[in-house]
């Protein structure tokens, strides 16, 4: 169980992410069109998946504002932003903010928060994820991972994008 904070507040995720090195755990999404992806839909491809409490909360939406500006300057590369949020909520996000360079998806119907090990589970937020930063190269294994300390923070993005 990774112990983290919201505002100073000590709460706690599920347990430990996956390590480095470590195959990712395979994961169902959905997009903003309500269909389904796997971690095999990004078969060959690097991926960052930033992955966060709401779209609807400051840090979380610069750090998908962050991640689409930069997503373009790395090739073979997606960026996975994950949340608990509705498609729909995702789909407005970004259709207000432009943001067209990384692919927004939900965790609403699948085990992901609990598979990485990223759900947060007491405080105010329980149930919804953490702020966590995963990169996984071409063969799905995990070459970086940050969990933010704080909620509140914004993640490393140099480090994660330095990983690729």
């Amino acid at each position: 169980m990774a112990k983290i904070t919201l505002k100073g507040n000590a709460i706690n995720t599920a347990g430990n992410l996956p390590s480095i090195g470590a195959a990712a755990p395979a994961f169902k999404l959905v997009k903003t069109d309500l269909s389904e992806v796997t971690l095999a839909s990004y078969a060959g491809k690097k991926k960052v998946l930033n992955i966060f409490p709401s779209l609807d909360t400051p840090i979380c939406a610069m750090s998908v504002r962050r991640f689409n500006q930069d997503a373009a300057k790395s090739p073979n590369t997606v960026v996975l932003n994950i949340s608990a949020d509705l498609p729909f909520a995702h789909k407005r996000f970004c259709a207000a903010e432009g943001i067209n360079n990384v692919e927004n998806l939900s965790s609403f119907r699948s085990s992901f928060a609990d598979d990485y090990k990223v759900k947060i589970v007491d405080g105010p937020l329980a149930g919804v994820c953490s702020r966590v930063v995963i990169v996984l190269d071409e063969h799905d294994k995990v070459k970086y991972v940050e969990q933010v300390p704080e909620i509140a923070q914004e993640p490393n993005y140099d480090a994660a994008l330095k990983a690729l």
